[in-house]
């Protein structure tokens, strides 16, 4: 059972946050060379353990389609690189000053309460209290800023599909011209609307956010009232570049940027994303043989 727990670069994320073991199958084996099965299987971009094709570097990107942002993505830095491991890639809780988000007092005083495993503020997994250690649903933004690995995007006449490849969350992006709602029942990943504002750009907002979620994985906190602005830019056929500001009055003084033109590249249509979903059973699992423990030497 353990051996799902590591697969696919997730140990290191294991490793800096033990609460958040996730399971993901690792692809089959059959049909591989000898050659192949040099490389762990559970480095395989693919879900069916198939190498992603290398891209050719003398090949010049076509431009971008328009109106359209579909495709299957992965960060283009790497499958890590959206992993978001010390809070949100563009805000990171490494102790500089200038990334410590513009709290007001309410806010301070929120994030005074939440106890993360990683960050200037961990603590041990015993005294943590991060809610998706117990499999409680990541919320929105959280889905972009933690974990944000190969991403399916889906357009219909009516609204942008966003499948997510960590828990296998998917959000709805409304594009029909509808307002958002001005007294919603809050949601895990609220509710969202979207709008072109040139022909390689679409603008999205979301409110209605269940205020148990926290933004990232340091425990940054948010409050009812958060508003999420996202940016997807596709800079051409092959690169979107992906947005995120916080705009929350009663947690910070002012809007600021969590993602900042985060980039993705465009894979193969035939491209499988691979699975990670939250297993309470694997999670205790985990715990008892190493979070726990570990915890005990801590102290």
């Amino acid at each position: 059972m353990l051996t799902r727990l590591v697969a696919s670069g997730f140990l290191f994320a294991l490793w800096i946050c033990p609460p958040l073991a996730r399971s993901q199958t690792a692809p089959p084996q059959s049909g591989t060379t000898t050659d192949q099965k040099a490389v762990p299987a559970d480095l395989a971009p693919d879900g069916w353990g198939r190498p992603a094709p290398a891209p050719v570097k003398s090949q010049k990107s076509a431009p971008a389609p328009l109106h359209n942002i579909s495709g299957t993505w992965e960060p283009a830095n790497g499958p890590l690189d959206g992993g978001g491991f010390f809070g949100a890639k563009a805000m990171t809780d490494d102790g500089k000053p200038e990334h410590q988000p513009p709290f007001t007092p309410l806010g301070l005083e929120a994030f005074s309460r939440t106890k993360p495993t990683i960050g200037t503020r961990s603590v041990v997994t015993e005294d943590a209290n991060d809610p998706v250690a117990i499999c409680d649903p990541q919320g929105f933004p959280r889905e972009d800023l933690f974990q944000l690995r190969t991403t399916q995007i889906l357009q219909t006449p009516v609204s942008v599909i966003i499948l997510y490849e960590y828990d296998r969350i998917w959000r709805v992006i409304w594009t029909d011209g509808r307002q958002l709602p001005k007294d919603p029942e809050p949601r895990w990943f609220g509710y969202s609307v979207g709008k072109w504002v040139d022909d390689s750009t679409l603008i999205v907002e979301t409110s209605g956010i269940d205020d148990r979620s926290w933004l990232d994985l340091v425990g940054r906190p948010h409050s009812g009232d958060l508003r999420v602005e996202e940016r997807f830019h596709r800079a051409d056929h092959d690169r979107l570049e992906w947005t995120v500001t916080i705009d929350d009055p009663k947690m910070y003084t002012k809007p600021w940027a969590a993602l900042d033109k985060f980039p993705m590249k465009l894979q193969p249509p035939d491209f499988d994303v691979r699975e990670m979903i939250c297993s309470p059973s694997e999670a205790a699992e985990y715990n008892k043989m190493f979070g726990n423990p570990a915890s005990e030497k801590s102290r």
